[in-house]
C-alpha cells in the first residue's frame, strides 16, 4: 500500500512509480486471471467494498467498530512481525536501568544519599521521556501516505486510524517501564516495601505513557520524519526543567 500512497512533495514521482507498477500488473497473468473471473460472475460488485447496512450515512465504507477493530488488529501485527526490534528495546532498557543503578547503588539516607536519589529520579524522568517520545515520533508521519490514501477512499476515520495505532502498541510501553524500575529500584536501595514499589511503578509508567502521548503528538503535527525528528528535542526539553 505504502508503494501506491502519494507522499507529499514527491506527487510526480510517487505518480510514475505508481504507473510503472500498474503497466506491470496489467501484463501479468495475475490481471488477465482478475478480468476473466469478474467477467464470469454476474454480480461484479461483489468485487468491491461496499457500506455496511446502516453506515452508509457516514460515509465511509464500513462502521466504527469495524473500522477500529481492523486497524488494531493490523497495528498488532505489525508489532509483532518484528519481535527483534522488540526484543532490542527491552533489552536496551535493562541495560540502561542496570548502568543507571550501578551508578546509584545502595544509597543511603544521609545528605548525599538523597542528593544523589534527586539525581537518580531525574534520570527515571528523563530517561522514560526521551527513550519513549524517540520511539514514537515518527510512526504517523512515516505512514503518512498511506494514512492519506486510506482516508480519501473512505476506509477509516481519524480518530479510529489513531485509536488503534496507539492501543496497539500499549502493552510494550508498559512492558519497558516495568523493566526499568525493577531493575533500578532495588539496586538504588529506594524506599522498601511492596507497596511503595508499586507506587513508584505506577508513576514511571504513567510519565512513559504520557511522554509516548506526546511524541504521537509531534508525530501527527510533523509532515516528514525528518520534521519530527528536529522538532522533538526543542518541544521536550523544557518539560525537563
Amino acid at each position: 500500500v505504502q508503494m501506491l500512497a502519494i507522499a507529499p512533495n514527491k506527487e510526480l514521482e510517487c505518480r510514475d512509480t505508481i504507473k510503472k507498477i500498474c503497466d506491470s500488473f496489467a501484463v501479468s497473468t495475475m490481471a488477465r486471471d482478475v478480468m476473466e473471473t469478474a467477467t464470469a460472475e454476474k454480480h461484479i460488485d461483489e468485487f468491491f467494498l461496499q457500506p455496511v447496512n446502516g453506515a452508509s450515512r457516514t460515509g465511509y465504507r464500513s462502521n466504527w467498530w469495524t473500522q477500529f477493530y481492523y486497524v488494531l488488529w493490523r497495528s498488532w501485527l505489525t508489532v509483532l512481525k518484528d519481535p527483534m526490534l522488540v526484543k532490542v528495546r527491552l533489552l536496551q532498557t535493562a541495560m540502561v536501568a542496570t548502568l543507571i543503578g550501578s551508578i546509584y547503588f545502595g544509597q543511603k539516607l544521609d545528605q548525599d544519599g538523597v542528593m544523589n536519589i534527586n539525581g537518580s529520579l531525574f534520570l527515571f524522568l528523563t530517561n522514560m521521556t526521551f527513550q519513549n517520545v524517540f520511539a514514537v515520533i515518527n510512526v504517523f508521519s512515516a505512514e503518512l501516505p498511506v494514512f492519506l490514501r486510506e482516508k480519501r477512499s473512505r476506509l477509516f476515520r481519524v480518530d479510529t486510524y489513531f485509536l488503534g495505532k496507539t492501543i496497539a502498541e500499549v502493552p510494550l510501553f508498559i512492558a519497558v517501564p516495568f523493566v526499568f524500575t525493577s531493575i533500578t529500584y532495588p539496586m538504588i536501595g529506594l524506599r522498601s516495601g511492596v507497596e511503595h514499589y508499586i507506587t513508584a511503578l505506577f508513576i514511571v509508567t504513567l510519565v512513559a505513557n504520557v511522554a509516548t502521548s506526546f511524541g504521537y503528538f509531534i508525530s501527527c503535527a510533523s509532515s516528514s520524519v525528518s520534521m519530527a525528528l528536529s522538532v522533538g528535542p526543542p518541544v521536550i526539553i523544557p518539560f525537563l526543567i
